[in-house]
């Protein structure tokens, strides 16, 4: 029976039966592709890209992840292992969820709201990849990515939002071209005022305007 008391907030930022709190240095794996797949991450500190490696050897970025994310819930569906590699991008906590413990935990109405609405808003932003891989040019992907990126800020002005710094290596996988094209790039979008740098990058809402141009 659901427990009307149950915090899902709570819930994820404690340890107990079936989770853990773990802690991560920045380039290091949470978890490999290929390696038992069993738990679910929640992401308390920190951003994780998501990276998956071809039999050829070519990497590249298939998502990116802040606080208050899920991954590695590939596990609930059945998948046995790990389609993807996790690693942190500067120091990360997260609570990991053993599969038993999250079955448990989607039997409260509060935590399973929290989950499918994640899932669902996961599944719109893969879609939209999808669209914006097929259909746009690597200056307006890595526009969009930027705005993206952007969105885990949660200080900054309402016109712009300061996120720490990302290399180029990550936007080239991430957008799927170049770290050349990506460097022009940014160096365009500098010159015209749409991002800067000061310890981080800065990221002005006028760039919306490269991704709605015709």
């Amino acid at each position: 029976m659901p427990n009307a008391s149950f915090d899902p907030k709570i819930f994820l930022a404690r340890a107990g039966p079936g989770r853990k709190l773990l802690h991560f240095r920045d380039r290091q794996a949470i978890f490999s592709q290929g390696e038992a797949a069993g738990s679910v991450l929640y992401l308390q500190k920190g951003r994780v890209k998501l990276t998956v490696t071809t039999p050829g050897g070519k990497e590249a970025v298939v998502g990116l992840f802040g606080v208050g994310h899920f991954f590695g819930h590939e596990c609930m569906a059945g998948q046995r292992h790990r389609i993807a590699t996790a690693v942190c991008l500067g120091e990360c906590s997260v609570t990991r969820l053993e599969k038993a413990a999250m079955h448990r935990a989607l039997r409260e109405s509060a935590f399973a709201d929290l989950f499918v609405t994640y899932l669902l808003t996961h599944i719109i932003r893969v879609e939209g990849d999808l669209v914006d891989h097929l259909s746009n040019s690597s200056e307006k992907r890595l526009a969009r990515n930027l705005i993206l990126l952007a969105r885990f800020a949660k200080n900054g002005k309402p016109d712009t939002a300061h996120i720490p710094k990302v290399s180029q290596e990550t936007l080239a996988e991430m957008v799927g071209t170049t770290r050349a094209r990506i460097n022009f790039f940014m160096n365009k979008f500098r010159k015209l005022g749409f991002i800067d740098y000061n310890g981080g990058l800065t990221i002005n809402r006028s760039l919306l305007n490269v991704v709605l141009q015709d």
